[in-house]
């Protein structure tokens, strides 16, 4: 009899598989991006399948709290030629088969090489207190300490790279600028008027004039 925790792997396989196929196939790009929303949230079940809990709630709380949102509202705010998309895709359809399928094969031979296969893994049986957030911080800040700053350094160039992109001077664009904003004294923004009064004689006073 298949135990409950294979039930769900391949459930959430399942759902991952179509999910991830629907976002390729998707005529609505908006419809693509919830359905990658979806395939994340079914990566982060198998990740808790696997007693990572850090790297699911990450994959949660960043790609799907944060990125994919991002991707949704972008999406939905730029006007998309829907039809210049499908414009010949049928014919690009043998080339990303291929390129699939060698994907497939590699990932067949890795996984069933001597150093990768099931076999070789370590047993699940965790101790007592055993934290994988632990252990994944110590290894990227001890033998990984050199790759991850790398990272990111690049991110932080992308970031940089992106923002001086988009920033354009555009004529229809109003800008504050704080400098010059303090400095500006009351005399140069408030201007006090002396006036005369003006003020029409009350009934009392003209019944005493006549």
């Amino acid at each position: 009899m298949m135990e409950f925790k294979t039930f769900v792997f391949y459930v959430l396989s399942a759902i991952m598989l179509v999910a991830a196929m629907r976002v390729i196939t998707a005529r609505n790009p908006v419809h693509a991006v919830l359905f990658l929303v979806l395939s994340f949230f079914t990566a982060a079940g198998l990740w808790m399948l696997l007693e990572a809990e850090f790297l699911a709630i990450v994959l949660i709380m960043v790609y799907v709290g944060a990125v994919m949102v991002l991707f949704l509202f972008v999406v939905m705010m730029l006007d998309i030629d829907i039809e210049r998309l499908r414009h010949r895709f049928w014919s690009y359809l043998p080339l990303g088969a291929m390129i699939g399928l060698l994907m497939v094969a590699e990932m067949a031979l890795v996984l069933s090489g001597k150093y990768f296969s099931t076999e070789v893994l370590p047993g699940q049986s965790m101790p007592a207190g055993y934290s994988n957030t632990k252990e994944l911080g110590h290894l990227l800040f001890t033998e990984y300490v050199y790759p991850f700053e790398l990272a990111s350094v690049i991110l932080l160039v992308g970031i940089i790279a992106a923002i001086m992109l988009t920033l354009r001077q555009r004529k229809d664009s109003k800008y504050q600028y704080p400098l010059e904003q303090l400095a500006v004294k009351r005399n140069d923004r408030v201007r006090l008027v002396k006036m005369p009064s003006n003020k029409e004689p009350s009934a009392g006073q003209g019944e005493q004039s006549s």
